[in-house]
């Protein structure tokens, strides 16, 4: 017996306290062939936490932990607005992006950090304890200045002339800090701004944040962003643009058109209607997996040909991406 089984392809499980109310915007890796999540959660304590999943094909979810697997800690717990205007929770870890820069041995994760307002925090593991489902995270690191509110940041998996690469802004100018090591010591930060300018004319008035650490192509860097049109106030939508090797403040191509937005049922509803907030996001088997939360609620995907999306993005037509809907057997 099989039944079609279409997007979302995680959602909250009331077995388990802790992902009971909401399961979203998730990092994703590909490693040995499998597309490997870190997805936010939040349940009946109201604090965000990440879990874990993992599917051979980039579709079909194949295991799932029932526990968490990284936690952000603070010392004095409290109500945190904008932790709760970003997603729902009174605190924790948000927004994770995981990348492998080069063939490092080890695996960088960078996210939103309920601490202190929000900031970007750093932490990284091994990917042999990584792939062993031994959660040996490093002691995190708070990469943003104190007393400021920032998320959206993203790391390379490429050094440029030798050096890291954290892009930090895209509102709407391309903004990268190079470093010669990811180890931040005391009071060592990245300055970084938000920039109010709107654009005009254009789907993407105001450009909110990046999305998935950038993938690298023959055509250059592939970045997906967040942005909002004025015209159609209140709802997320993402773009694509292609920034050069090089000189990733250089934006080549920019989608004239959103090329995700929210149209379906689990877009529009959950804890927040009319969100599509993609945040990982890998090439596998010649096709590039976007990996989003959807409505605050849910992680969805949407897939294309990676050639024909990227020559659609190279002459600034609107690319295609596709939700899927897949086959899965019941037992």
């Amino acid at each position: 017996m099989s039944k079609l089984l279409e997007n979302p392809v995680i959602s909250p499980d009331i077995k388990n306290d802790w992902e009971s109310w909401q399961t979203f915007n998730p990092g994703a890796i590909l490693l040995e062939d499998k597309v490997h999540f870190i997805y936010r959660a939040i349940g009946e304590e109201g604090i965000s936490r990440l879990g874990y999943a993992v599917s051979d094909d980039g579709f079909k979810i194949d295991e799932r932990l029932s526990y968490s697997v990284y936690e952000h800690h603070i010392a004095h717990p409290s109500f945190n607005y904008y932790s709760f205007a970003s997603g729902g929770s009174y605190g924790g870890s948000e927004d994770p992006r995981v990348v492998r820069v080069g063939e490092e041995d080890v695996l960088y994760m960078i996210y939103t950090a309920c601490d202190e307002g929000l900031r970007v925090a750093l932490t990284s593991i091994k990917i042999k304890d990584f792939l062993e489902k031994k959660w040996k995270w490093k002691p995190v690191t708070l990469i943003s200045p104190p007393g400021e509110v920032h998320k959206n940041w993203v790391i390379f998996p490429e050094k440029i002339r030798g050096q890291y690469v954290i892009l930090h802004s895209i509102t709407p100018k391309v903004t990268v800090s190079y470093v010669d090591n990811l180890e931040f010591g005391d009071g060592e930060y990245i300055s970084s701004f938000h920039d109010s300018q709107t654009r005009k004319s254009c789907w993407d008035t105001w450009v909110r944040g990046v999305g998935p650490p950038p993938i690298k192509t023959e055509k250059g860097w592939l970045l997906f962003y967040h942005a909002i049109d004025k015209r159609d106030p209140g709802k997320y939508k993402v773009g694509a643009m292609l920034l050069d090797i090089n000189d990733p403040t250089k934006v080549l191509h920019r989608s004239k058109e959103p090329i995700l937005e929210p149209k379906e049922q689990y877009e529009n509803n959950g804890f927040k209607a009319g969100i599509v907030y993609a945040s990982g996001a890998v090439v596998k088997d010649g096709k590039i997996f976007v990996y989003y939360g959807s409505a605050d609620n849910f992680v969805s995907v949407a897939y294309a040909d990676l050639k024909k999306f990227l020559d659609a993005l190279e002459k600034e037509i609107k690319p295609e991406l596709k939700r899927k809907v897949i086959k899965k057997k019941v037992k």
